[in-house]
This record gives C-alpha cells, structure tokens and sequence, in this order.
C-alpha cells in the first residue's frame, strides 16, 4: 500500500495499492463531502485523479514490482456512469489492454464497495525515460 506519497494522495486521501498478484492497481477512496459537487455527489476531477492513479500504477507494475516507476500521462478519456454520494466506498482498478516498449494502453474503472460502476476511464501512459529522472530515482543509481 501506498499512502501520503504525494501532494494530490494527501489531498484527496486516497490510498493507492500496488501489491495485488493480478498486478492490477487500484485507488481506494472512502467518500466524504471534502469529495462531493455542488449536487452532493461524487466530484468528476476526483473520480478523474483516482483512475489516473490507477492506470499509472499499473503501468508501472510492468516494469517495478514495486509500482513506484514514474510513467506519463499521455492521454485519458473519461465515461461518468452513475454517482457515488457521502460514504461510499470507492475503488478505481487499471488493467492493461496493449502496448509496446513505448507507450501502453489501459482501461479502468470505479466502482462501490457493492460493484456498482461510477466511472470508466481509457488511457495513453509512457514511461518516463531513465535519463530524465534526477539520479537518486534511477534504477541503476
């Protein structure tokens, strides 16, 4: 598990899980009104951020066992399905679909803890080149 990685974790206060053995991450989000629109249900921006998460750690997962391999977000188009209110439990899973030594292509979704679907999500991700990390994130650093 991973927690209070970043400043966007911390934020929204998500919990990102990188230790599954389908190597499927996933974002885990209990919901508060911190997490909610003008309408009193889930935000889209946050649906957004936790499937991006998702899909990145995924995509990482194909290279670091460990999750923590940067990737970009190349592209990412979202499908809001139904809203999620206060208290649900929420969790954003990524599954790679295809690719290549380039770019890898993902799918993800949202769902409450009953396995209702809020959100799906479709993304571009690149690894971030080995060269243009600061030495102390290399791997052969």
């Amino acid at each position: 598990m991973i927690t209070d990685e970043t400043g966007a974790q911390r934020l929204i206060g998500y919990v990102l899980d990188v230790g599954q053995q389908d190597r499927c991450a996933r974002c885990h989000l209990s919901l508060t009104d911190q997490h909610l629109n003008r309408h009193g249900v889930l935000h889209g921006g946050i649906a957004t951020a936790m499937l991006d998460n998702a899909l990145g750690a995924t995509a990482s997962l194909t290279v670091d066992p460990e999750g923590r391999a940067p990737f970009l977000t190349i592209s990412l188009s979202m499908q809001f399905v139904a809203p999620a209110r206060k208290g649900a439990e929420l969790t954003a899973t990524g599954h790679v679909v295809g690719g290549g030594r380039a770019l890898l292509f993902l799918d993800g979704t949202v769902r409450d803890a009953d396995g209702t679907l809020i959100a799906t999500a479709t993304g571009v991700f690149k690894r971030v080149p080995q060269d243009r990390l600061a030495p102390t994130e290399r791997k052969d650093a």
